[in-house]
């Protein structure tokens, strides 16, 4: 009977799956001649105040998407979505309520890498726009039509691709007397990804460049995602008059046009007289995984931490006369960039003079957000024996949850499998993972059901766990990082990020032979990306990090630069 019972569930799925609308997609011979491979998804709409595509996100409010993967998907060949495609926030088309709406669909495509270490897989390959699957050169996508879903009813809707994100400009066009757009071919990339790998970096030259040809300069390093110009930086007056654009997140009007006064007030600081002289560079690293590569040497992702510090800095500092010695470069950032800034100065602690990290990515796995990598059983939930007990992903200033950690993960999977989403938590687990049998990064927990691989996490402690690897190995590493570690967090990050934070504070307060002599300050009710700036809100503060830094950074310089280093040609 139990057998029957089951097999008879089986079948009704298998009804279920089919009597419902259904999607036929197609792509014309005109974008591809060749079979394409990549991620067939299927937004759904209410409402058409935008494309559909653009309507999806962690955060309550958002529309529907579904995802499949294709291979070998040929000119007019029909590719169904139907049921059994990974939803989010729905997970299968047979939950959509019967009703009228807009739907889209959209291929982001993968091309292959044969890796140098012996793995062939299939990815997104970055195509200059920073690894965003929106804007991607070469991605189709059709036009939004309403049509009405029913999942009980049978029907197929067919929808063409006949759309294609055009290719971007050259950088070179963005460049100014200040601004330069640098590349290079890393032959450590171009090793292990099988093919001809590069980085770029926007370089902002010091006031007095071409005026001071005996000058050699410090060079700060400013880490962030992926820079599509040198950010935080405007050589014109602002031009935005309209201030009634509203910014949820701050609850504030006009931040465009702040935005914009912000950037041309640090060009007039920059090129005043009295600002310090140095370079500051923003590094394009983007990488089929992600907008960056987080600045470290990965399994799945390659050497970027030994491309970017032996390649690609000393090739800047020759070209535009760096100093090019560990006690003259420096590193600063926020989020993203704020973990590369302090993982790039353990990794690395003899070739950069300082670090200045700002709202920092997890720095320890205990506090991996508000999960305990090494304790807890499930990513998702809190352990109880009677009920699930989502864990927040995302709060404001006040502590509102925005959303769930479960909710970040599913739109993630949505959007791509095998760690492909091009989303924060899975290039966590790209970098910071082993490689599977497969090619693809091992998951550090299941991305459905939110049970953690407790063999992996092991893997990320040893490896990628910063506080972890300063208490390990202090005696080799605290006599080269002594004052040179500057964390500051907003103590109601939106991300819980301060957790962490408050623990690396605990270690270095405590550290002896030597003494870390670090600075850790918090911002009260300061959200994410808070720079450390006590005077400012968060709003303001997040847009000064050069302003802010730079000043710092020349202070360290004149304690502790070594005995007959150049501090004075570049001193004008």
């Amino acid at each position: 009977m139990r057998n029957f019972s089951l097999l008879l569930l089986a079948l009704l799925a298998a009804t279920t799956a089919q009597a419902q609308t259904r999607f036929q997609v197609t792509f014309p011979a005109e974008f591809s001649r060749a079979s394409l491979d990549g991620r067939l998804l299927l937004f759904v709409a209410a409402n058409n105040r935008t494309e559909p595509k653009n309507q999806v996100t962690e955060e309550a409010g958002s529309q529907l998407v579904f995802g499949m993967d294709v291979e070998n998907w040929s000119p007019g060949q029909p590719m169904t979505v139907d049921a059994g495609a990974f939803g989010y926030p729905l997970r299968s088309l047979g939950q959509v309520p019967a009703g009228e709406y807009w739907v889209q669909a959209f291929l982001h495509r993968y091309e292959t890498f044969r890796r140098g270490d012996g793995h062939t897989v299939k990815l997104p390959m970055d195509r200059g726009e920073g690894q965003q699957w929106r804007s991607a050169p070469g991605n189709l996508f059709s036009v939004p039509v309403r049509v009405r879903i029913d999942p009980k009813g049978v029907g197929v809707v067919n929808l063409a691709l006949t759309k294609q994100n055009p290719p971007l400009p050259d950088p070179k066009t963005k460049e100014t007397k200040y601004v330069k757009h640098f590349r290079i071919k890393s032959e450590r990339l171009s090793k292990f990804w099988g093919r001809d790998w590069y980085l770029s970096a926007w370089v902002l030259l010091p006031e007095g460049f071409d005026q001071h040809p005996e000058a050699r300069y410090p060079l700060c390093v400013f880490h962030g995602h992926f820079p599509s110009e040198f950010g935080d930086w405007r050589e014109t007056p602002p031009t935005t008059t309209d201030t009634s654009d509203f910014t949820p997140r701050f609850g504030i009007y006009g931040y465009k046009r702040m935005q914009e006064q912000e950037a041309y007030d640090f060009y007039k600081r920059w090129t005043g007289p009295g600002f310090p002289r140095m370079l500051i560079i923003e590094i394009q690293h983007a990488n089929p995984y992600y907008d960056d590569s987080y600045a470290v040497n990965s399994a799945n992702l390659g050497p970027y931490g030994d491309a970017i510090t032996y390649e690609l800095i000393p090739a800047i500092e020759k070209q535009f006369r760096g100093i090019g010695q560990g006690w003259a470069r420096f590193l600063y950032g926020g989020s993203t960039g704020g973990w590369e800034a302090l993982a790039a100065q353990i990794f690395y602690p003899d070739e950069y003079g300082g670090c200045f990290a700002a709202c920092p990515d997890p720095i320890t796995f205990s506090d991996y957000t508000v999960i305990d990598l090494y304790r807890d059983k499930n990513a998702y939930y809190l352990e109880s024996p009677w009920k699930q007990t989502p864990r927040p992903g995302k709060r404001d200033y006040l502590g509102h949850v925005k959303c769930t950690i479960a909710d970040m993960n599913h739109l993630e999977l949505a959007l791509g499998t095998k760690s492909r989403s091009g989303g924060q938590w899975d290039i966590w687990e790209a970098v910071y993972s082993p490689c599977g049998p497969d090619g693809y990064p091992k998951r550090i927990f299941d991305k459905v059901t939110g049970a953690i691989d407790s063999t992996v996490a092991a893997h990320w402690r040893e490896n990628y766990d910063l506080l972890h690897i300063l208490r390990r190995d202090w005696a080799k590493l605290g006599p080269k990082l002594r004052g040179k570690i500057h964390l500051y967090c907003g103590d109601m990050d939106n991300f819980y990020l301060n957790n962490a934070v408050y623990k690396m504070e605990a270690f270095l307060k405590t550290a002896q032979n030597p003494p870390a002599g670090s600075e850790v300050a918090y911002g009260d009710r300061a959200e994410h990306c808070w720079n450390g700036d006590p005077t400012l809100p968060n709003h303001r503060s997040r847009l000064r990090y050069n302003s802010m830094y730079v000043p710092k950074i020349l202070k360290l310089i004149e304690r502790h630069a070594p005995k007959g280093a150049d501090v004075t040609s570049w001193r004008y």
